[in-house]
């Protein structure tokens, strides 16, 4: 997983938790469950670039690298 992949993943939870958050306190359910929904995207993005990570160190063990 690159440097910038992790700061976008980041970024977009971060901007999730605050749209949940200010829903929260606004009272406004579209916009806290819009935050979660950027908040969900994130973890799934962050799985699969852990997902390709742990493949990638597999093949170099396998190739010698």
């Amino acid at each position: 997983m690159g440097i910038a992949d992790k700061a976008q993943n980041k970024a977009q939870d971060l901007g999730g938790k605050a749209k949940e958050t200010a829903g929260k306190a606004t009272g406004d359910d579209d916009l806290k469950n819009e935050g979660k929904g950027d908040q969900a995207e994130s973890a799934v993005k962050d799985a699969g670039e852990k997902i390709k990570d742990a493949a990638s160190t597999v093949k170099d063990k396998l190739t010698g690298k």
